[in-house]
């Protein structure tokens, strides 16, 4: 490491809380999908803050849209009418069945405010004393209290008892566990289209169609948290439209606003009715300069026909990399996803892996300490994606 880099590290040591478990690179700029750390070296970015700046980095259309706003009006409150916030929210609702908006910071947040909806309708709207929410093993939805307690992993939860009660966890794929789990206390499932943190675990259709079905039949709601793995990044705008799903609530964040903190949790007219005046708010959510930016972010995604083009791209991604496992036996256990969402899932340790391909220049992540997991910005070139194969290929076949 250069003694730049030692430098920012001891800094961020001496300033930081250590939350977090850094990879062994300081960004100093982006462009598109390609960073520049502090010593000048180059790297294609897989990762995209995490599915966030899936229109690349510094996209000067956005840039252009933060300075007219920035300059017009920032923030105001939520105490007050907003064309621009009125704007996304019928841009995003024309995008499937649902009615009503909330805006909020973050897909923790969205969720939160899921799982609120769900309970006040169920004891405000149906009077009944519904409020346990059961989610599926693998699952992620947030840091919050109420989300690691619905996320339901110990190594999320350490330290942090009592943790809040009504969070109900089934293993995913067991529909024998589900419906031995909802009770009259149930109000609503929770569950992610893909599983993000969890692996890169698509739902299958069958199993998606079951949870939907058992939830009418057990007049609960049915919420599905897209937080990562929404707007276009599957090849649908939506992953759940992959399986002709109509959920009640539905929860975003992460690529509305490109790398600006916007969230949104949107539901229909007959359950947002859970929600009046005073029953739940947000200062920052919504604002001004993140909702015009969201509204244009729609606007290329439509022209540039960017929700196709994931589905296109990752397609070829995906076949290519079973390719490399075909070829070389033991390597890769299981390629998965949708779209530009794809988690290779090795046969042999991650770790290394994952770090020779930061020496070599490709930033992706690893979860569960042996799933690659790539989440590129939709525009990133198909050279790009090819040459990532290619150097996984030529890592894994010196193992």
């Amino acid at each position: 490491m250069s003694q730049t880099f030692n430098t920012i590290k001891e800094q961020e040591e001496a300033l930081l809380c250590r939350t977090y478990g850094r990879y062994p690179l300081a960004v100093a700029k982006g462009k598109g999908s390609r960073l520049w750390d502090c010593d000048g070296k180059e790297y294609v970015d897989l990762l995209a803050g995490i599915a966030v700046t899936a229109l690349g980095h510094c996209n000067e259309e956005l840039a252009q849209v933060m300075e007219r706003q920035a300059r017009k009006l920032i923030h105001v409150s939520n105490l007050f009418y907003q064309e621009e916030q009125l704007e996304l929210a019928r841009r995003l609702l024309a995008t499937c069945h649902l009615d009503k908006a909330f805006f909020c910071n973050s897909g923790a947040e969205a969720n939160e405010a899921a799982v609120k909806l769900a309970r006040r309708y169920m004891q405000r709207v149906l009077n009944k004393n519904a409020y346990e929410i059961i989610t599926f093993s693998g699952c992620f939805h947030g840091r919050t209290l109420a989300m690691i307690a619905a996320t339901g992993q110990e190594r999320f939860q350490d330290g942090f008892a009592p943790i809040p009660e009504g969070f109900i966890q089934v293993p995913w794929g067991d529909m024998d566990a589900l419906r031995a789990a909802i009770t009259p206390k149930t109000a609503a499932i929770l569950v992610e289209a893909v599983q993000g943190e969890g692996g890169i675990r698509p739902l299958t259709p069958g199993y998606a169609r079951d949870l939907e079905h058992l939830c009418r039949e057990k007049d609960i709601l049915f919420m599905v948290d897209e937080v990562q793995c929404g707007l276009g990044r599957t090849g649908t705008m939506w992953a759940f439209q992959h399986f002709g799903l109509q959920p009640d609530i539905l929860t975003s964040a992460k690529a509305l606003a490109n790398g600006l903190p916007l969230a949104v949790m949107l539901a229909g007219d007959k359950v947002a009715a859970g929600f009046v005046t005073g029953s739940h708010a947000t200062t920052f959510g919504g604002g001004a300069l993140l909702t015009a930016v969201g509204a244009k972010i729609l606007d290329i995604m439509e022209r540039d026909k960017l929700v196709a083009r994931a589905g296109e791209l990752g397609a070829r991604l995906k076949t290519r990399l079973e390719t490399v496992g075909k070829k070389l036996p033991g390597t890769i256990r299981e390629v998965r996803g949708l779209g530009l969402m794809i988690g290779v899932e090795l046969a042999i340790p991650g770790k290394a892996i994952w770090e020779e391909l930061i020496r070599r220049g490709f930033v992706c992540n690893l979860t569960q300490d042996a799933v690659l997991r790539l989440l590129p910005a939709l525009t990133i070139d198909e050279a790009d994606l090819t040459a990532f194969a290619d150097t996984l290929e030529d890592i894994l076949a010196t193992r």
